[in-house]
């Protein structure tokens, strides 16, 4: 990606907070960014640590490397749910809109029906991981490239189109899904039923390192481009002014997108309010700042939301309930908040 030239303001900054709100919260949102991100770093470490080594009892060889995959696949997914995340949001200037909210899960949901329709639920799960992974990934990628496409290099763009055309997609691959598993044997659906929630207790290790090769890939362009998603997050017009090649750029930062969710969601399924959820905390702790902090407070927020909510699923609920369920719920509750704020112009 080019590399625009520096501006004295990279980053779209908010309206000042009224003067009702209380000073310490005042205080968070003019912290330094290096105390927010030591602060989050320190938390993100400490989580990890004690996800790892609390209680560790019986036969350590066997459950310490577990351990150690369910949460090297927490990081991951926070890496490439929270920057894809940001990135979208750069790109449409709009603080609501996610990868996901476009179709992503519902396809990633097609997918799996109509493989267990034609080929049955347990050759599914049988598959081998790698051929069923690349499938995903392929498939989600090319269903994005071309609706981001179509609908970002035009002439025009409406975010009320993006947003019908996504929940139309969405609404259609939903519908097929659910017209393919009435017509699946009740054994076959029960056994398909548990691919369309996120679960991070059954990843295999060698799709979780094909999967970190591609995200560490992506994650380096995104880090080397961070001064042009600044120029970006200015507006087109201002892009363009300052000698940005915007469509090139859109269309290299949506690819980036479309790779760190598709492996994202073929990796431990849909996680489809998370990516809102930690990149509306992380603006709220760096109003104002560059994508150079941005990146890694989304992606330590992240960290410290799937590590930390684990950890008290399991030591204070027992296993409760799903984490992702968690997730959806107090995304989805976020998610309305901000359209009856009046977040989405």
């Amino acid at each position: 990606m080019p590399k625009a030239p520096a501006l004295t303001s990279p980053a779209p900054v908010e309206s000042a907070a009224p003067q009702s709100r209380g000073p310490a919260r005042r205080r968070l949102r003019n912290a330094p960014p290096q105390l927010v991100l030591g602060v989050l770093l320190a938390a993100a470490a400490a989580a990890v640590l004690f996800f790892l080594f609390f209680d560790l009892k019986g036969n350590v060889g066997y459950i310490l490397p577990r351990r150690a995959i369910k949460v090297s696949a927490m990081l991951l997914v926070a890496v490439a749910v929270g920057v894809s995340t940001l990135l979208f949001q750069t790109v449409t200037a709009n603080r609501i809109l996610t990868p996901s909210i476009m179709g992503f899960d519902s396809l990633y949901i097609l997918v799996q029906t109509v493989m267990a329709f034609a080929l049955g639920a347990a050759a599914v799960v049988t598959a081998p991981p790698t051929l069923q992974f690349g499938v995903e990934v392929v498939l989600m990628v090319g269903f994005s490239a071309l609706l981001y496409r179509w609908m970002f290099t035009g002439a025009t763009r409406s975010l009320h189109l993006l947003l019908l055309v996504g929940v139309i997609l969405g609404s259609l691959f939903r519908g097929f899904s659910s017209l393919l598993q009435r017509l699946m044997e009740p054994s076959e659906f029960i056994i398909l039923q548990d691919l369309f929630f996120a679960s991070f207790n059954n990843v295999d290790p060698a799709l979780l390192g094909v999967a970190a090769v591609i995200v560490a890939a992506v994650c380096a362009a995104v880090w080397r481009a961070r001064h042009t998603l600044d120029v970006l997050a200015l507006g087109r017009d201002v892009a363009i002014n300052v000698g940005v090649d915007h469509r090139k750029v859109v269309m290299r930062v949506l690819l980036a997108c479309s790779l760190l969710v598709a492996v994202s969601t073929a990796l431990v399924g849909p996680v489809t309010f998370f990516g809102l959820l930690v990149v509306s905390l992380g603006y709220q702790l760096c109003r104002g700042f560059s994508h150079a902090w941005l990146l890694p407070i989304v992606v330590l927020i992240g960290a410290i939301a799937l590590v930390g909510g684990q950890l008290v699923l399991e030591k204070v609920f027992g296993f409760g309930t799903a984490l992702s369920v968690v997730i959806e719920f107090t995304g989805g509750i976020l998610f309305l908040y901000l359209l009856l704020k009046g977040s989405l112009k």
